[in-house]
């Protein structure tokens, strides 16, 4: 548009486009007509033209039939423009569209849906489809992809917790060569600890810590960077609990691998009198989850073959199926008081934790008469792993919990924790634990769904003291995203979760924290073919 004024402002030329001949030309008569009059009005008229133009291109979206810019200008000044609906219809048509399911079997076998974004631009270039149409294929394209993106989270989900639960060659290499080992060599055999440092393991005066695995190589890590970082290695007592198939091999590995002037001692269940002369209250319960969950969730199959349910609660019921869950090496630490009953003071380790410093500044932590020491999870800069309430671990819209507990308090984590003994003897902490999971086997697993942290932060409740984050940093067997320079500088990092430091699924980036404590010459690491990446 072309809008001209002369000097004299007596005539004024106003040209509405290049392919227009035509011109309006308009002659002042007086200057006593206002200018500013003239100007205003010249102004409405190069609006107006411009709104008589985008209404051409809204009614060509919306699937009217073409028209040149001249020819939509008269069906734009028609008399029913005043009652016009301004707003386009293509949005609400779209969303219609949109909104309306596709069954299941719909798009199989089809081969004419789009794989891609780029395809599907091509293809509407193309094609010049109109807005349901393009709503259409936009559909088709974005659910069959959400089918193929969900099955193969599904499957990945499935590998990793095949992967997870199984036990590596490598390491039952490891358990045969050195059960074997056990048999024919004495020095494979000796007591642990030494008679003359027995006293030692009912000695208040040292620094007693507890490690219940059936993992040799997990327990030989966690014990060698124990040792190697106290600052008073002549004062560790590290009692090691293992189960019966594991005893030969645990034991010929710390006969042979000593970590003098540490105190190592290591027993395996079945040599405490109290839990083979009664009823263990724990096992069976035990016996009972494993029926339930064997019932209830079908296999491993049947939860993957749910085609209703998100990939993150499939992946939870799959998680639920782990060994680890129903292993009493995971309930054992309920029953402290009653293995240790000499000590009033113990700092209880998982088999997946590296320790990085010295840890006999927890000796000195005042519990203020609480039973537990742990870090919470619920405030810290990573809000993937520092998220958790109660309501992450048990089910809120369950009478039972929902009467007794807030699901926004704070939840804390097991790994790393300070048991006073003394202070737990005087508690019903260990009947309440029973109490719950007994409770939980009855209703069908409802009250939650997997691991000992759950009748754990029942339990526990109301007799937890907080300690600084520094001394348990989680995490990293689930959060790839984890800084390594954070967890450099950790006193004690966890690889929770599925990515077990000895596992080929492990976090490559994060693996060097673990593998600093394996010596790789040794010739049962070397014969069994552990390796370091």
């Amino acid at each position: 548009m072309l809008l001209q004024i002369s000097p004299s402002l007596r005539h004024v030329t106003l040209l509405p486009g290049k392919g227009l001949r035509e011109f309006i030309k308009v002659r002042i008569a007086s200057r006593r007509l206002s200018y500013r009059i003239l100007f205003y009005l010249l102004l409405f008229f190069t609006f107006l033209l411009r709104f008589v133009f985008v209404l051409t291109a809204v009614d060509g979206i919306d699937g009217e039939n073409k028209c040149s810019t001249i020819g939509c200008l008269g069906i734009k000044l028609r008399p029913k423009i005043l009652g016009r609906k301004l707003e386009s219809t293509v949005p609400e048509e779209i969303y219609g569209i949109l909104d309306q399911p596709i069954g299941k079997d719909e798009l199989e076998r089809r081969s004419d849906i789009p794989q891609t974004l780029e395809e599907f631009m091509t293809e509407m270039k193309k094609g010049g489809y109109d807005a349901r149409t393009f709503a259409i294929k936009l559909r088709e394209m974005v659910t069959f992809m959400e089918q193929r993106t969900r099955m193969a989270k599904i499957q990945e989900y499935l590998y990793r917790h095949v992967a997870s639960s199984s036990i590596p060659k490598q390491l039952h290499c490891l358990d045969l060569r050195l059960a074997n080992e056990h048999t024919n060599n004495a020095e494979a055999r000796l007591q642990l600890p030494s008679a003359e440092l027995v006293p030692a393991l009912v000695d208040n005066s040292y620094f007693h810590y507890v490690l219940a695995s059936d993992n040799v190589l997990a327990a030989s890590v966690v014990a060698k960077s124990l040792v190697h970082n106290s600052l008073q290695p002549e004062r560790v007592v590290l009692h090691i609990i293992t189960d019966r198939k594991t005893y030969y091999p645990m034991q010929a590995w710390f006969s042979l691998h000593t970590l003098s002037p540490a105190i190592i001692e290591v027993k395996a269940l079945h040599h405490f009198d109290w839990f083979t002369k009664r009823k263990v209250p724990v096992l069976e319960a035990m016996e009972k989850d494993q029926n339930v969950r064997s019932r209830f969730r079908g296999g491993s199959s049947a939860i993957v073959a749910n085609t209703i349910e998100k990939p993150k609660f499939i992946a939870a019921k799959l998680q639920a199926l782990s060994p680890k869950y129903n292993s009493v090496m995971n309930h054992i630490r309920i029953h402290l008081p009653e293995m240790f009953p000499s000590l009033d003071k113990v700092v209880f380790l998982d088999d997946d934790i590296v320790v990085q410093t010295d840890l006999s500044p927890l000796w000195d932590i005042d519990m203020n008469g609480k039973v537990n020491g742990a870090v919470e999870t619920c405030t810290g800069q990573d809000k993937f792993v520092m998220s958790k309430r109660l309501n992450n671990y048990l089910n809120f819209s369950h009478p039972l919990i929902s009467k007794k507990f807030d699901p926004n308090e704070c939840a804390w984590a097991y790994g790393m924790n300070i048991f006073d003994l003394e202070a737990w003897r005087k508690t019903n902490i260990s009947y309440t634990y029973h109490y719950w999971v007994e409770q939980n086997t009855k209703s069908d697993l409802s009250l939650w769904q997997l691991g000992t942290l759950p009748p754990g932060l029942i339990a526990f409740h109301g007799n937890v003291h907080t300690i600084d984050p520094f001394w348990h940093m989680m995490g990293l067997g689930y959060q790839e995203n984890t800084s390594f320079d954070d967890a450099k500088n950790a006193g004690v990092v966890h690889f929770n979760g599925r990515a077990k430091p000895w596992l080929d699924i492990a976090f490559r980036q994060l693996r060097p924290l673990w593998t600093k404590y394996v010596d790789f010459s040794d010739n049962f690491i070397k014969g069994c073919h552990i390796r370091r990446s």
